[in-house]
Formats: C-alpha cells, structure tokens, sequence
C-alpha cells in the first residue's frame, strides 16, 4: 500500500494539487485504508489530475475505478486500499468530508447513541392509534375549487 499511496501523491505533486490530505481510515472503516483529498484550481484542472493519476495507476498494475471527471467538481478515484477526492475548492469547502473522516474511531466494544432507535419506537406506537383514527372518521370531499383567473 505504500507504493500506492506514494505514487498517487507523486502524481498529485506533479500536478500542482493543492491542500493535499492523507487520511487513515484504519479501524474506522472498512472500505479502504487511506482516503487522500486534493484540490485542484479549476474544473479542467480536477478533471486533467484525475486523468493523468488513473494513467499512472494502471500502468504500475492497478485497476481504478473513477466518477465525476466529466464535470471536475469532485472526482472520486477508487484504487481499492485508498480512495482519493478531488475538488474545486468551492466544492471542497462546502462538502468538508475531512471534518467527517478526521475524528477518531470509537473504540469496538464502545455502544453508540444515536437517536434512531427511540425514534423507531415512538413512531411505531403513535401509527396504529392514526389508523384507528382514520378507520372511524368519514371521509369528507373537498369542495371544488374556485377559479381565480380574470375574464
């Protein structure tokens, strides 16, 4: 993996990439091992980084998978062990996915909260109560609506 991750950011620096960032995502996730964001200046800029990293990836013997080259706002190159991102920095700053994969990992035996599953529960005791509700109430037909249009 290292001389993945080292040919994808020697190709990042050839192409004057700024901002770049390696990210570990050991233990935090499993579909990859390092997550490398870049930004380039333009939309062509994006768009020639990405082409000319998924050409210098296939030729050492990988096969990448790539999105997004067509419009250069973000680029996603998925090289298996690492994934890399590749913005304008407008798209970059707006979607900020470095704040998301920087925090550290919880540790495994750690339980999470999350609201979800209180959610699930109240929502599923208040739906029949609604349905038997419905059931009793007859139906009303709405009242035609009136024209406002100008003759």
């Amino acid at each position: 993996m290292a001389t993945l991750v080292d040919t994808i950011l020697t190709s990042l620096d050839d192409d004057k990439a700024q901002d770049v960032l390696a990210i570990d995502l050991v233990g935090k996730t499993s579909i990859a091992d390092r997550m490398i964001i870049a930004s380039g200046t333009s939309g062509r800029m994006v768009s020639a980084m990405a082409q000319h990293l998924v050409t210098k990836l296939k030729a050492t013997g990988h096969k990448p998978q790539s999105e997004g080259e067509k419009h250069g706002d973000w680029v996603l190159i998925d090289a298996g062990d690492v994934i890399v991102h590749l913005f304008r920095p407008e798209v970059r700053t707006f979607y900020n996915i470095e704040r998301i994969w920087q925090a550290p990992a919880a540790p495994a035996n750690t339980p999470v909260k999350t609201g979800l599953k209180t959610g699930l529960k109240s929502a599923a005791k208040k739906a029949p109560a609604k349905k038997a509700l419905e059931k009793k109430s007859p139906a009303k037909k709405a009242a035609p609506r009136k024209s406002t249009r100008r003759a």
